[in-house]
């Protein structure tokens, strides 16, 4: 299929680009990104990827909007508070670019329904925008058995970080992290806070990994972390490395089976 008209203009300052063109901006289009979570990271991410013409984007989220979550979740305005998230995103990308097909899944991920989001549309990245540990540690292990490629991120406070996995070319989450922290060992946001833009920082450079790995151009965060500090102004790219007893990407991974961990999670979402 050839660009229209009105694409070509939409998408002009990207078909300039040589390492875009319009083959690669057709090939956005017929990408599909899957984000989970709709709040501080989800709602840049999921804004910039509509403006970049992601074709297809997945929406996954329980929660409904809420007047403390207007500080840093810019994709829902003062009028979607009480509406459920995944509805006041899709409307906002549906007005942002009529091109991309938003499909919501307004539930919880767990054990027994990740693994049937992720292959609803067949998704070719993932993003998690998600603030607590279980739905990360779940996220990243679905990931990895399904070897699909996805973006972790974190804020709190004035910090913030982000990894990229692609399958069999760098560590997963679980190769830095091996399990979640005890239940009291990290505050939670509603105790530490975070700075309003710390989602909108973090959360871009998801997007921006999502569309690297889309088109195949650049360096991705495979193989470092990113470490952000607002407070001051400092970014650090950490070498992390593949662990080879790692208990799901390893030699011999002995998490076969995906994991609900019980712990509470943040009462402000991210």
């Amino acid at each position: 299929m050839k660009l229209t008209d009105i694409q070509l203009e939409r998408y002009s300052r990207h078909i300039i680009l040589n390492e875009v063109g319009a083959k690669g901006q057709q090939k956005l289009l017929e990408s599909k990104v899957l984000i989970i979570g709709t709040g501080g990271l989800g709602s840049p991410a999921a804004m910039f990827l509509a403006a970049a013409g992601v074709g297809t984007i997945g929406l996954v989220d329980f929660d409904a909007v809420e007047l403390s979550n207007l500080q840093r979740q810019i994709i829902h305005f003062t009028p979607d508070v009480g509406k459920p998230k995944v509805f006041s995103a899709k409307e906002k990308i549906n007005q942002i670019n009529p091109d991309v097909v938003v499909v919501t899944y307004r539930e919880m991920v767990n054990s027994s329904n990740i693994i049937d989001i992720i292959k609803d549309r067949d998704y070719d990245f993932i993003i998690d925008g998600t603030d607590n540990f279980p739905a990360k540690f779940l996220i990243n292990d679905a990931c990895v058995m399904l070897k699909k490629p996805f973006s972790h991120a974190g804020i709190i406070r004035f910090d913030g970080q982000t990894m990229t996995y692609v399958p069999e070319k760098g560590p997963c989450f679980r190769c830095i992290f091996q399990s979640p922290p005890p239940p009291d060992a990290v505050p939670t946001c509603k105790q530490a806070g975070v700075l309003g833009v710390m989602g909108g920082i973090i959360g871009t450079i998801q997007a921006t990994e999502a569309i690297k790995y889309l088109l195949g151009i650049g360096e991705l965060l495979t193989g470092y972390i990113l470490i952000y500090n607002a407070f001051k102004m400092d970014f650090r790219k950490v070498k992390i490395n593949k662990r080879e007893s790692c208990e799901v990407c390893g030699e011999n991974p002995t998490i076969k089976e995906l994991i609900d961990y019980e712990q509470p999670q943040c009462d402000l979402k991210n």
